[in-house]
């Protein structure tokens, strides 16, 4: 089983994901988004242990609260991230063109791999490199939940944008039809923006699908 508490966060509304296994309490951050010290006391009040912090991609608005909860912990989480969107990271996330100098907090120390798999207790999730939007933007699919946190790659009847450094149409076509679309219909799709969905949804209702 694995308990999933969602914040919409930070000035684009980015949603952060705290994830922890209720056995071991052990809990992961998926995209640590803004305002680090609310996900810290959510898990805190629950008693979660925070021991990981897992970034879909390197986008500031994806990775700006991750230095308050760091700061906040002993010993250090394990930050992980794909290798290609390492100097993105290291760029502040792409953030100071619109005003946004963050701190991003410590440096990924993790390189995601696509077919990995990332075990938080008993629960496991697979890595999946979906580049398009990001080159290095990875989901993180759960079998056993039927559950796929996947970023800023597909959204509720939209896709993530490429007009950014980095992005690539061509990529996100291939990263939706080949990571997203081979998933069960039921999976629900946690995104990175909006609100939820499911596999089977996107496939019927998305404006986006004919070009795919």
């Amino acid at each position: 089983m694995l308990n999933i508490l969602p914040f919409t966060l930070g000035p684009v509304s980015t949603n952060a994901y705290l994830l922890a296994d209720p056995q071991t309490k052990e809990a992961a951050v998926i995209d640590p988004a803004w305002d680090g010290k609310l996900i810290l006391q959510a898990a805190q009040e629950r008693g979660w242990r925070i021991g990981h912090l897992w970034y879909t991609h390197a986008h500031f608005d994806h990775i700006g609260g991750a230095a308050a909860i760091a700061d906040a912990l002993n010993p250090l989480p394990l930050v992980a991230l794909h290798p290609d969107d390492h100097v993105l990271w290291r760029a502040g996330g792409g953030g100071a063109p619109y005003g946004f100098n963050i701190d991003p907090g410590p440096e990924p120390t993790v390189d995601f791999v696509h077919g990995m798999t990332l075990h938080l207790g008993a629960n496991e999730l697979q890595v999946r490199h979906a580049p398009g939007h990001t080159q290095g933007l990875c989901v993180f699919y759960c079998a056993q939940e039927k559950i796929c946190f996947c970023g800023d790659l597909i959204f509720k009847g939209g896709v993530g944008r490429t007009d950014l450094p980095g992005g690539d149409w061509a990529m996100l076509q291939a990263s939706i039809r080949e990571q997203i679309f081979t998933l069960p219909d039921e999976t629900r799709l946690l995104s990175g923006h909006g609100e939820e969905s499911t596999v089977g949804a996107e496939k019927r209702s998305n404006p986006f699908i004919n070009a795919l």
